[in-house]
């Protein structure tokens, strides 16, 4: 048993608010979901080309153009995925093997390390350390060598909502340039930050045309269910993707395909709206963790917030995520699950919340949560 299904058991064994779960609770727009069905009906059950439906294609080169200035090519340039995940997947099986490295920032998407593993690669890590979770120069660029093939980029960053700015994403650019590697952006929470605009990493100086960008429907549209994501750069390493895509799914969710092209040219303010609404749940939870007697760090993106548990005696954010749903009733994720043992060790007391919850759940949650100082 994963620890994530450890704590879900717990959450429903004692009745505890699950904010361990990276999924909201509601569902996304209904015009979107009326789109689905109405795909359905009209026949779009079969397998959608290996590619994805052209609709899509040309909505997310569409929305690329639209929102960060990169001009892709929808029918070379472009390729619908199951889920950002399967992207993942696909791009570490083809770029990466035995003898070569896959760089990634730590805490890391879990993902990220099994897909590593499956490709016999090498695992390399960045610490990002409390509280604002940005790289250290210095560690950034001792851990590029002449083996490191890839260098993925989680940006806005799960699980700790840091967001990386673009001197940094441009030295990133920089080094992977120097060493010859490919850079694989993970921005499925592209949408969700709530500072300056999210800045892509193929759109800085020197970057496209060694960038893969991944991204998905799920979070910007709570639609996770879907399994909807892309992958666009340059011809050469896009098809490189798709050779490997072509023996995992092949193709997946024809009448989902047809709805997100709708939700992609939705107007800024809907983009906009949906940030909006995150934060205010993100400073109810941070309040009431606050109160709780927690050090919180608040995330500038994603939906997921990291409170360091130390303060209140605990060095060990397990132990605690496995007393909370009893003592309090609220489940968590310790961040330690999202690293190798050494940044295990560096992480022990902190703890990961959701907040992609309704707000009168997260109301409770911060309520109960705010009495934990007492129960300890």
């Amino acid at each position: 048993m994963t620890i994530f299904e450890e704590m879900t058991a717990l959450a429903v064994r004692h009745g505890a608010i699950n904010l361990g779960q990276g999924f909201p609770d509601e569902d996304g727009p209904a015009e979107m979901a009326e789109a689905a069905r109405s795909a359905i009906l009209a026949g779009a059950n079969q397998y959608a080309p290996g590619q994805g439906i052209p609709r899509l294609r040309e909505a997310v080169a569409a929305h690329q153009a639209r929102f960060y200035g990169i001009a892709l090519d929808p029918w070379r340039e472009v390729i619908v995925t199951t889920g950002a995940t399967e992207g993942i997947a696909a791009a570490f099986l083809a770029l990466a093997g035995p003898g070569d490295e896959v760089l990634t920032f730590e805490p890391f998407y879990d993902s990220y390390g099994a897909m590593i593993a499956l490709a016999g690669a090498e695992h390399v890590t960045v610490p990002l350390g409390a509280p604002s979770f940005q790289p250290d120069l210095a560690e950034l660029e001792a851990a590029f060598g002449p083996r490191t093939r890839v260098v993925v980029v989680n940006n806005p960053h799960n699980p700790t909502g840091a967001v990386f700015g673009r001197e940094m994403l441009s030295r990133i650019v920089e080094l992977a340039a120097e060493h010859d590697a490919v850079i694989v952006t993970d921005e499925v929470y592209e949408h969700l930050v709530f500072g300056p605009r999210h800045v892509p990493v193929a759109s800085l100086p020197g970057a496209a045309e060694r960038t893969l960008t991944i991204s998905s429907a799920g979070k910007t549209f709570s639609f996770t269910g879907w399994k909807v994501g892309w992958v666009t750069g340059p011809e050469e390493l896009v098809a490189r993707v798709r050779t490997i895509k072509q023996f995992l799914t092949y193709s997946s969710g024809t009448p989902f395909q047809e709805a997100v092209a709708l939700g992609l040219g939705y107007p800024d303010g809907f983009f906009e709206g949906i940030a909006a609404a995150l934060r205010a749940k993100r400073d109810i939870l941070a309040e009431g963790l606050e109160a709780a007697g927690l050090d919180v760090f608040r995330p500038e993106g994603t939906y997921f917030i990291t409170a360091d548990t130390a303060g209140l005696g605990f060095d060990s954010a397990v132990d605690l995520a496995r007393r909370l749903p009893e003592l309090v009733g609220v489940a968590a994720i310790p961040v330690s699950v999202f690293c190798h043992p050494e940044g295990a060790e560096r992480t022990r007391s902190l703890l990961r919340f959701a907040f992609c919850k309704k707000e009168p759940l997260l109301d409770e949650a911060a309520t109960r949560l705010s009495r934990l100082a007492e129960l300890v």
